[in-house]
């Protein structure tokens, strides 16, 4: 690419810098100027730290906390430790120490009304009070309030405030007098105190006022809920034997005697059927119901003497032998009677199972009517439990009423309801005056007063002319407008020597594309082209060249194919990887204030692969520069394309390609798919300058 060297102006002239020598120079020979304001200022502040009248200030401390009693630490401990713990809550009280109703009451304890130093209507008015009264300039001290009057300088000399983070609150106050200024910050310490015990009591009075009125209602609605509860319980007959209604108990009751009665039907019924089958068997005597007789007894010993009869005759005698045939039949006789004994026994317990089978039909039939009974009590019971209920309801709230009254009532008093605060360090009488302090006073004013002398001097060497009489304005040249590089944050622009490529009308080109505004940011511009025709590389450069003369332009360096060769030296895709700064790929483009960033080390994956670092060195260059120009090496497979077109204000395409040739038609639509907002056909100058597209 051929390019012309564009004429340079003249070198300017050196600026001569202002040195510590200079000053110390001019200093030496205006010392006139810096003594006599100097010792002046020096007299004038001695003269005034004498004469003012100094003022004092005292200091009273306040420690937040909770103030309870016997009365008050349950109702309220958790409350006033979280309120107390709360730096809002510390603020608000900074605020109650300042109202008005508190300065008030100090204003009256103190006696400040009439007091020179606070009451500006003490005394009778000058004539220029009179005047400034008449003219409206100064309000009549009479019209107002006496209290009213001295607010104003009351709270001038009041501060309160937090002392760092902690609940210490310190209240300063500054008088003339120092005994006033120590006895107003403690009077105000203690009428703050008194204020918040005020404030709780009168919190327990309405409290126990609004209780007192309440209770005796409560009462007559307690008593008439129990009345209630009563008569009802009378008219349904729902009578208790402890938590047990009478009917439920006389159904309990007939359970007992039902399972009482089937056990004993149930007994009697087994003993008669053993009783029966002992007797077939010829056990009878084994009963112990028919044992037990005392018959049965004799009966039985009868019939083992019998035995024993028979049997000794059965050694002598036949079985048929009369004597033997009357002892079998005495012997038969008398089982025959135990026998007769044990039926009648087994009959006896069939008739007490009988009977016992009556008794429960009896009961059972008596249950069945002590249901329907207890059925109806369970349905009145349900209206009296929530009778019960409601005068419970009403009895608990009169209790708590009565308990919270009592209370109340005991809060009453001073000494129950201590103040949420404490005075932990009293104001003392100030001894040494805290305005005017005297000797930092005369040293930083005279010290003041020093070093303007001496800037007014260095300052008015600074504006003197080159011809003037000063030493330090006779060493600065003046310096062309037109050699003055762009403000740059980067590094300092060099005047421009190169010049563009003659071939490309740059001037029309840059007018085209800074027809659309941009507000609060540089300028994008991606110049491409086609196959690698290289004339790309000569329409970046040139733009970058053209704007360079009058804007801060950089020229940013990319080529699609990851396969070609890498830069020298640092660039852009290791400036998006994170591997460099900006400092160390920017460089100045020689003969010229436009600045380069090369391609880079690094293949373009770490630009495709990080996307949102592109989008962090853009935004970082558009702060930095009017105009950003980008050179992309033809278009390769559009990757890199479609990553950097989205991202610039508009798209050159640097072709020579008649209007119609497919591949310009190809790159022009490749650029308006990858998003392109703007494209535009850069040609040589050839009739036409530039082709727009539309």
């Amino acid at each position: 690419m051929a390019q012309t060297l564009a004429a340079q102006p003249p070198a300017a002239a050196p600026v001569a810098e202002l040195g510590l020598g200079d000053i110390g120079r001019a200093v030496r020979r205006r010392w006139l100027f810096v003594l006599i304001p100097t010792a002046l200022v020096f007299l004038g502040s001695a003269i005034f730290v004498s004469i003012v009248t100094p003022r004092y200030t005292a200091e009273s401390k306040l420690l937040l906390q909770a103030g309870d009693s016997y009365y008050t630490r349950v109702a309220e401990e958790r409350l006033n430790e979280q309120q107390l713990l709360d730096e809002q809550a510390v603020a608000s009280q900074v605020q109650i120490v300042q109202s008005r109703d508190l300065a008030r009451d100090a204003i009256r304890k103190l006696g400040l009304v009439g007091n020179f130093e606070f009451d500006p209507g003490a005394g009778a008015m000058g004539l220029l009070q009179r005047v400034g009264v008449l003219v409206g300039l100064v309000k009549d001290p009479g019209s107002r309030p006496p209290e009213d009057r001295v607010l104003e300088k009351y709270f001038d000399n009041l501060n309160v405030y937090q002392v760092g983070k902690s609940r210490i609150v310190s209240i300063e106050f500054k008088s003339k007098d120092p005994a006033l200024a120590a006895n107003a910050a403690n009077t105000v310490a203690e009428l703050y105190l008194s204020l918040q015990g005020d404030a709780k009591r009168d919190v327990s009075r309405s409290a126990s006022a609004w209780l007192g009125t309440n209770i005796d209602g409560l009462r007559k609605r307690v008593a008439d809920a129990e009345a209630k509860v009563e008569e009802y319980r009378a008219r349904s007959g729902l009578f208790a034997n402890g938590t047990t209604t009478l009917p439920s108990q006389q159904l309990s009751e007939l359970s007992g005697q039902l399972a009482q009665a089937r056990t004993a039907q149930g007994d009697a019924m087994a003993k008669a059927k053993l009783i029966r089958e002992l007797v077939k068997e010829g056990r009878a005597f084994e009963i112990p119901e028919v044992a037990n007789n005392e018959l049965v007894r004799r009966l039985i010993e009868q019939r083992v003497n019998l035995r024993a009869q028979l049997a000794l005759e059965s050694r002598t005698l036949l079985p048929q032998h009369p004597r033997m045939k009357e002892l079998t039949a005495q012997l038969a006789d008398l089982e025959g009677q135990i026998r007769g004994a044990g039926e009648r026994t087994a009959r006896s317990l069939e008739n007490d199972a009988r009977l016992a089978a009556g008794r429960v039909g009896t009961i059972e039939a008596a249950m069945e009517a002590q249901k329907k009974v207890v059925a109806q009590a369970n349905e009145s019971e349900v209206q009296l439990r929530a009778l019960e209920r409601e005068a419970r309801t009403q009895r608990e709230q009169l209790e708590s009423y009565l308990a919270r009254y009592r209370e109340a009532t005991a809060r009453d008093s001073a000494a129950a309801t201590p103040p949420d605060a404490r005075i932990v360090s009293r104001a003392v009488e100030p001894s040494l005056p805290s305005f005017p302090k005297k000797g930092p006073t005369v040293l930083l004013s005279t010290l003041a007063a020093l070093i303007l002398s001496v800037g007014a001097i260095v300052a008015r060497e600074l504006v003197a002319s080159p011809s003037g009489s000063g030493a330090i304005g006779q060493q600065v040249a003046a310096v062309p407008a037109a050699t003055v590089a762009a403000e740059n944050p980067v590094a300092a622009l060099a005047p421009a020597a190169a010049s563009a490529d003659p071939r490309y009308d740059f001037g029309q080109l840059i007018a085209r594309l800074s027809s659309h505004p941009v507000e609060g940011r540089g300028r994008r511009i991606l110049v491409t082209g086609i196959a690698r025709a290289g004339q790309e590389r000569d329409v970046a450069l040139g733009l970058g060249l053209t704007l360079a003369r009058d804007f801060a332009t950089i020229l940013v360096e990319a080529d699609p194919d990851d396969m070609a060769e890498t830069g020298a030296y640092p660039g852009l895709t290791d400036l998006v990887a994170g591997e460099v700064s900006f400092a160390d790929v920017i460089r100045p483009e020689p003969g010229s204030r436009l600045h380069r960033v090369g391609m880079g080390l690094l293949r373009n994956d770490a630009l495709t692969g990080g996307p949102e670092g592109v989008d962090v060195v853009l935004a970082a260059l558009e702060r930095t520069y009017d105009w950003v120009v980008c050179g992309l090496v033809g278009g390769g497979d559009g990757t890199l394309l479609g990553l950097l077109a989205p991202r610039f204000d508009a798209v050159v395409i640097a072709s020579n390609l008649e209007p119609a040739n497919q591949d310009l038609v190809r790159a022009y639509e490749a650029a308006r798919d990858a998003g392109a907002s703007d494209v535009i056909v850069a040609r040589e100058q050839s009739g036409a300058d530039l082709d727009v597209a539309a």
